[in-house]
């Protein structure tokens, strides 16, 4: 097989870390397939594994998220062909790469409708959204959420996939400006988290009741306010660390703020079984299909520049979805 390029870490780190190296694929075993990217997903978690907050054995590629094209089967794969444009956002890990070999069954066939930017700028935090809002607290029309980081990559697809399904939204933003990308996509009200206290805020929106469910990928900087957001027995939904991993807690800090429930979620456990993969993909392509969520690229970076761009997706500098192109 012809050597290709990928960025790999020998030693976790900061973004100096990521290396653009020569690397042989492979052939592909069975079950398997030969995927050349077209794009690339950049997304949160990335930085969690480069840091190694994530343990993972090294030396390693890295990155969760693509869409590619089909090159060469391995033995037994019978649902794909050569040709065929495909996505996927789960490990194996080693997404950023201009060619992998991939398990067969971990990839989903594109619609032609969707383009391969758009796909891997919506495969990891769409599919992580659908879980969030349709199946971790399935929200109903007339609820009230709150979300945080309003204005990433998976704060934008939550509130329009939130309003469409009739829920009032509640984001929290750093900034005056992504506060006006979040009200464009969806949120009803705005908190700009640096310069007021979102639970007093939230309990004022909501008439002093709280909130049934909270989304917070943030973490530490946010955990004891969302709590503080909830209504009796809602649910906080700790999804992500953004800012930091949250401090350990005493189950008792639950009951003293109203019998409320934790649950840590990740997007393996929510797409772990291929019916669950398909079904999580298919929910996501229908929202974007019907125009009810829009996925917006707001940067393209090019792979061998990854550096750069998890140095400024952790300098809180990006909005919205990221790329990088092979």
């Amino acid at each position: 097989m012809a050597k290709t390029h990928a960025i790999r870490i020998e030693e976790t780190g900061g973004p100096d870390k990521l290396k653009w190296v020569e690397v042989d694929p492979g052939a592909p075993g069975a079950g398997e397939v030969l995927i050349r990217n077209n794009a690339i997903g950049l997304n949160y978690i990335d930085t969690y594994h480069r840091s190694g907050l994530y343990p993972m054995t090294l030396p390693s590629g890295i990155g969760l998220e693509g869409a590619a094209v089909v090159e060469a089967l391995g033995p037994g794969v019978v649902d794909l062909k050569v040709g065929d444009r495909v996505a996927y956002a789960s490990g194996p890990i080693g997404a950023y790469a201009v060619r992998r070999v991939y398990p067969a069954n971990r990839l989903v066939k594109l619609p032609d409708a969707i383009d391969d930017k758009r796909a891997a700028a919506m495969m990891l935090q769409g599919m992580t959204v659908e879980y969030l809002i349709r199946r971790t607290f399935p929200v109903k029309r007339g609820q009230t959420v709150l979300f945080h980081a309003a204005a990433g990559g998976v704060g934008l697809i939550a509130c329009q996939w939130l309003r469409h399904l009739g829920a009032t939204v509640i984001g929290t933003v750093g900034s005056p400006e992504k506060a006006k990308i979040a009200e464009a996509h969806g949120c009803h009200y705005v908190i700009n988290y640096r310069t007021e206290k979102f639970p007093e805020r939230v309990r004022e929106i909501t008439r002093g009741a709280g909130v049934p469910v909270v989304y917070d990928g943030v973490g530490k900087d946010t955990f004891m306010g969302s709590l503080d957001s909830l209504a009796t027995r809602g649910m906080m939904v700790s999804f992500g660390s953004a800012s930091g991993p949250v401090p350990s807690i005493e189950p008792a800090i639950l009951a003293s703020k109203g019998s409320v429930f934790l649950t840590r979620p990740t997007l393996v456990h929510y797409t772990g079984t291929r019916e669950d993969l398909l079904e999580s993909a298919h929910a996501l392509f229908e929202v974007v299909l019907k125009g009810a969520v829009q996925i917006e690229v707001h940067q393209t970076y090019p792979l061998k520049e990854a550096a750069r761009a998890h140095a400024e997706l952790e300098a809180r500098r990006t909005t919205g979805s990221t790329i990088l192109l092979p």
